[in-house]
């Protein structure tokens, strides 16, 4: 599907990789409603946009909140006239603890945001993509959604659960106008610490992870996007691990454990 001319939903789109998208979709000729739970970081996004802030409409909501998402498709056709495709990038992280030392708030919290607020936005765009003769699903999972990452066990759970929801959605969704792709992004240069209320620990040398900027990474996906890629892989972490994790589920756990156990000391 090219992109030229389609309205996009993307959420997250007030910093990082969401951000990225929007501006990068913007100049590829794309109309984007833009959606985040923060007012500030939309209008940052729409600042950054310049004079092609006229193809951009703003949406601040909460996507956990079912009511408020299944409004959301009316006010994206009210402003665009339709809707193409949906990009569900919004996530948080777990504070890097052990398992036994999460709270039940805080395991709810990320699974209601990463699985339960993205369906949410899939049950409420799917009708619309339906209907149009061509259109994309994308979801953002992660690199951590099929390889254990230690102090984000319960992230992973979450997106290891989205992963299997793009997967299961790809296979059901064929001979329909809409092709889905999953996502699998490794480390990034983003906010996602701090929009999720946790303190990122030190990275020392000992982790020399390649950290990928979000820029690159939307064109990398949006790339994938216009050759209807079934899964992204972004950036050199997840590629190489993806492929080690084929080889040998445990060589792998065992390779980003040590690599990774940092995080919880």
């Amino acid at each position: 599907m090219r992109l030229a001319g389609k309205v996009m939903v993307v959420t997250g789109a007030g910093s990082g990789l969401g951000q990225a998208l929007t501006l990068e979709l913007l100049y590829r000729g794309a109309r984007v409603a833009a959606v985040d739970l923060r007012r500030e970081g939309l209008e940052a996004t729409r600042e950054q946009a310049g004079a092609k802030a006229a193809s951009l409409s703003l949406h601040q909501l909460d996507i956990t909140d079912r009511e408020r998402v299944e409004a959301l498709p009316q006010e994206v056709v009210a402003i665009h006239g339709d809707v193409d495709g949906l990009i569900n990038n919004a996530g948080i992280i777990q504070p890097f603890k052990r398992l036994q030392d999460l709270d039940y708030a805080t395991i709810e919290r990320v699974m209601r945001v990463n699985f339960y607020g993205t369906l949410y936005m899939i049950k409420a765009f799917l009708p619309l993509l339906l209907a149009r003769p061509e259109a994309h699903l994308v979801n953002v999972s992660s690199m951590g959604g099929f390889l254990p990452v230690p102090g984000q066990t319960v992230y992973g759970a979450s997106k290891a659960a989205l992963k299997l929801l793009t997967e299961g959605l790809w296979a059901e969704l064929q001979g329909t106008p809409v092709r889905v792709t999953l996502v699998l992004p490794g480390a990034m240069r983003t906010a996602i610490a701090e929009h999720s209320g946790v303190e990122a620990p030190r990275v020392g040398g000992e982790a020399r992870i390649p950290i990928l900027e979000p820029a690159k990474a939307a064109k990398m996906l949006l790339d994938g996007v216009e050759r209807n890629a079934f899964r992204i892989l972004l950036g050199q972490d997840a590629r190489s691990m993806d492929v080690l994790y084929r080889i040998s589920p445990l060589w792998a756990t065992r390779v980003i454990q040590k690599r990774m156990r940092h995080l919880l000391s």
